[in-house]
């Protein structure tokens, strides 16, 4: 199976920036595309950023020009660089990764990461 860590979450004034990372860790055999997603109270899961093998990049409207994601593929590892952070983007942040391993190398399974709190006061 594949383990995703997520950190660098914490408490940060309005206007500050964080860096989060994912760290995914098991019986990898590849990678295919990389997400981050947040989830505020009362609401739903929402995409924040996803980046593919590829390079291309997604994010969500709210996170454009703000947000940068990020991976490093040597290391599977997942970031995402968040500047000008607004009191909306105080969520729980997950990792989620999209791959297979090795004890099944036809099937592309999806991992999530416990998520990390980003608390962000005005």
């Amino acid at each position: 199976q594949v383990q995703l860590v997520e950190s660098g979450g914490g408490l940060v004034q309005a206007g500050g920036s964080l860096r989060l990372s994912c760290a995914a860790s098991g019986n990898i055999f590849s990678i295919s595309h990389m997400s981050w997603y947040r989830q505020a109270p009362g609401k739903q899961r929402e995409l924040v950023a996803q980046i593919f093998s590829s390079g291309n990049t997604n994010y969500g409207d709210s996170v454009k020009g703000r947000f940068t994601i990020s991976r490093d593929n040597a290391k599977n590892t997942l970031h995402l660089q968040m500047n000008s952070l607004k009191p909306e983007d105080t969520a729980v942040y997950y990792c989620n990764v999209f791959g297979k391993i090795y004890a099944d190398r036809y099937t592309l399974r999806n991992y999530w990461g416990q998520g990390t709190q980003v608390t962000v006061s005005s």
